[in-house]
């Protein structure tokens, strides 16, 4: 069977903490004599061949120097992990790899746990922890952890304390890697009033759910299916197997009882003098087994038939199931917060153009105002006329009329403004005083040969421009009396 990709995942969790190890300089580079010695020692616990010829064939390129995790990852790949098949024993290729590492991080000082016991942490801690490199575990993990290791204890989970420890790491890192956590627990935080014989329990207990994958352990009684004969056996259930040996050291295996989706579990009526029985079937043979009491029997029954309905649908193990779940919620968690940040930041953008485009307004508007109170009328609007003597009521035909007056009049209602003269004089011009008749700009009466044009004497009320040449009129600046010559026309 080739490897899975799960597990294939979880052994270079295991190799990297041993190739970093050897990176004695931490520049991400070990020597080929070193991977030579790694290599060899994987191939022996893995049960493959090892073939030095391949290494060196495949690093002939890097003979002068180091070879980094990203050189020796194909190798280890292709020549390692693409042969093993998962006949070897796990627990031995971990703690090859947990003595290249451990002497050079294990964390000095008295810690309440064995080397032992860290070394099964450090194994919880590669299962727990991200898949990216270096690897580290998140805060959501680490309390997983510990409430598994107090429960283990028999102890009650203090909420307040780990909410204290969660603003401390907090203001560090967020993270801890496997010997930071190593050091947590040995240095008894979390298990206080609890002796290192407890602790150490727990430890084990944990370490055998989440990395031996056992779901439930203990002794029961097993009848013989030659001498049929009833022997007391601990039994161990996995979530493909069930285990039973002779004592709880489990030193000596007696035999295995493969479980997969078509096995049942049935209650027994009490015969033999044997009480609480309950049978397992399974696609070889049947086995009838017998627990201590009522409880014991139904916790067994009920776990054993989990594993099937489990087997049938195809489904992980419980807690690796748990594990990707968590493992989804905090990437569902963080997208959402990728996408609330980029949301966030296009507003942001958004608002900050909006001010700009607000404060171009307001910069328009100050001129405006700027504008309105320095009475700046564009020209067109504060003109008039050419010349006609304001004092007389003399409209000019290109004059500049007084500023406080004529900017605040309205364009269109001046120039719609009629001052009409006399009908008996029929003058037509602009800028005259219509008392007088008189209007500047714009020529007089064609029927009596007037010509009106800019440039009378305004002391005079004259209005000089465009005589008739047929009556003998001349324009600018004639010097006959308004009156008089209007009469005689």
């Amino acid at each position: 069977m080739a490897l899975r990709d799960e597990l294939r995942g979880e052994l270079l969790k295991s190799i990297w903490h041993a190739f970093t190890a050897l990176d004695v300089d931490q520049c991400g580079k070990v020597s080929k004599s070193q991977l030579k010695v790694l290599s060899h020692n994987l191939c022996t616990v893995m049960k493959i061949p090892h073939d030095p010829v391949a290494l060196e064939e495949h690093f002939k390129d890097d003979d002068e120097g180091p070879v980094s995790t990203q050189g020796y990852m194909p190798y280890l790949n292709k020549f390692i992990l693409d042969k093993v098949t998962e006949k070897f024993n796990r627990q031995d290729f971990d703690r090859i790899c947990w003595l290249l590492c451990s002497r050079k991080n294990l964390p000095p000082g008295r810690l309440l746990i064995s080397s032992d016991d860290a070394f099964k942490i450090w194994c919880i801690f590669n299962f727990l922890s991200e898949d990216r490199y270096p690897l580290i575990m998140v805060t959501e993990e680490i309390e997983y952890f510990l409430r598994k290791l107090t429960e283990a204890m028999g102890g009650s989970w203090v909420e307040e304390r780990f909410e204290d420890y969660r603003l401390e790491l907090h203001s560090k890192q967020q993270c801890l890697n496997a010997w930071e956590l190593i050091a947590l627990v040995g240095s008894g935080h979390f298990s206080k009033g609890m002796d290192g014989q407890t602790l150490s329990m727990a430890v084990g207990e944990v370490y055998q759910e989440l990395i031996l994958d056992v779901l439930k352990q203990g002794y029961l009684m097993k009848k013989g299916h030659k001498r049929k004969n009833w022997t007391e056996r601990w039994f161990v259930l996995m979530p493909n197997s069930i285990s039973y040996y002779v004592a709880e050291d489990r030193a000596e295996k007696k035999g295995d009882i493969v479980l997969d989706g078509n096995c049942s579990v049935e209650p027994l009526q009490d015969k033999d003098g044997k009480k609480c029985l309950f049978f397992i079937k399974s696609s070889l043979k049947g086995f009838e087994i017998s627990a201590s009491d009522k409880k014991k029997k139904q916790e067994w029954m009920q776990a054993i038939q989990n594993c099937v309905t489990v087997l049938r649908q195809g489904r992980a193990a419980p807690h690796r199931e748990a594990r990707q779940k968590r493992r989804d919620q905090r990437q569902k968690q963080q997208a959402e917060q990728q996408e609330l940040e980029l949301r966030m930041k296009e507003l942001q953008t958004a608002n900050e153009a909006k001010q700009l485009e607000l404060e171009n307004m307001r910069k328009v508007r100050r001129r405006l105002q700027a504008w309105v109170s320095e009475e700046e009328v564009p020209p067109v609007l504060g003109h008039r006329g050419g010349g006609g003597d304001p004092g007389l009521g003399h409209r000019g035909g290109g004059g500049a009329s007084r500023p406080g007056s004529r900017r605040r009049r309205c364009f269109q209602a001046w120039v719609t403004e009629e001052e009409e003269a006399p009908p008996g004089l029929g003058h037509r011009g602009r800028g005259g005083d219509p008392g007088l008749g008189h209007r500047g700009g714009g020529g007089g009466d064609p029927g009596l040969g007037h010509r009106g044009g800019g440039g009378g004497d305004p002391g005079l009320g004259h209005r000089g421009g465009g005589g008739d040449p047929g009556l003998g009129h001349r324009g600018g600046g004639g010097a006959s009396s308004p009156g008089s010559q209007r009469r005689r026309r």
